[in-house]
């Protein structure tokens, strides 16, 4: 490795541990490998009126050459104000090039936000967080399926003109992290429409063991060739925005027809923001192995075109100041 390359990883590594310290839960790790994280940031910590998400991809050259590749994820947030807020973290990279900007990046975000708070429009409803129980956990994981149990009932919208596929898929159950007595572990099955998924999640539930769970989060993606777009959703089941950071990653990973299903057995000591850096990479760990993700390389540039980033800055600078926004500053 460089001696340049070996500087900018060790700054990178210490930026992300002060977000982490500094942000606890509010910080969380999508991908560590591609260095992808997310930030939810709010007006106010305790009572929030408006939350934005700030997700972003820290490429090999940050801080020195590169600024991050990042997204603003926020349902409100559109047009000329997504613009303007936009401008505003470009402005503050261009000002401190060769610096670590994530921790003013997303102070500008909160005093956007806090401002917003203070104007008389009634900001969007937001879920609070829910907080993990406490319940017994067995250490034994057991993956033969057991007799009739109870199922989850989900609801789906099918097409009538879908192609409907009733058999089961094959699921595969991934190596189980345990951590402070908590237990992950990812199931997996190729899916083609929301039958499927149901039928998944049916079979999965007959598994005393997998009912039994404290948390059962999934999401799926599947590609509509007919239209070339994507049928995607996701599930908490009652550890909030675990689902859509799950579904998240693997918009990152570009993976198609298929579902994840992670399952976490709550051992009574609570693990913060750890507990979603096990449920990305149960989830990250079995696509790999079940051979449905790219190269490194495709991941990182699938990452940037989900990303605003690039697209926001040729529209908004002239062709000279981006140039020098992804250049070293002289």
């Amino acid at each position: 490795m460089a001696e340049g390359d070996a500087g900018s990883d060790q700054r990178q590594n210490e930026e992300i541990e002060a977000m982490a310290a500094i942000y606890g839960e509010e910080w969380c790790v999508i991908d560590d490998c591609a260095k992808i994280f997310c930030i939810r940031i709010s007006d106010d910590i305790d009572d929030p009126k408006w939350t934005l998400c700030l997700q972003v991809m820290l490429p090999d050259e940050y801080p020195g050459t590169a600024p991050p590749i990042y997204q603003l994820n926020a349902p409100w947030l559109k047009g000329q104000e997504r613009a303007d807020l936009s401008n505003s973290l470009e402005e503050i990279y261009i000002q401190n090039i060769g610096e670590s900007i994530l921790y003013l990046w997303v102070e500008k975000i909160r005093d956007v936000l806090i401002q917003k708070s203070q104007m008389t429009e009634p900001g969007p409803e937001v879920k609070k967080k829910t907080e993990e129980e406490d319940v017994e956990c067995e250490d034994d994981i057991i993956l033969a399926c057991q007799p009739e149990s109870s199922v989850k009932a989900l609801d789906f919208d099918i097409s009538e003109n879908r192609t409907e596929v009733e058999e089961l898929p094959p699921i595969d159950h991934g190596i189980p992290i345990t951590d402070r007595r908590s237990t992950f572990q990812a199931h997996l099955a190729p899916v083609v429409c929301p039958k499927q998924v149901k039928m998944v999640l049916s079979k999965l539930y007959e598994n005393k063991k997998i009912a039994s769970a404290t948390h059962n989060i999934y999401a799926y993606r599947i590609y509509c060739e007919d239209k070339q777009t994507f049928l995607q959703d996701c599930e908490d089941d009652g550890e909030t925005a675990a689902g859509g950071r799950l579904l998240h990653l693997m918009e990152i990973l570009n993976v198609k027809n298929v579902m994840v299903v992670v399952s976490r057995w709550y051992g009574g000591i609570l693990l913060g923001p750890d507990r979603f850096k096990h449920i990305n990479n149960c989830a990250r760990n079995i696509l790999v192995e079940k051979n449905y993700t790219n190269s490194p390389m495709e991941i990182a540039e699938a990452a940037s075109k989900v990303c605003f980033a690039v697209d926001i800055m040729k529209q908004s600078l002239s062709e000279e100041n981006y140039v020098k926004l992804i250049t070293t500053k002289k």
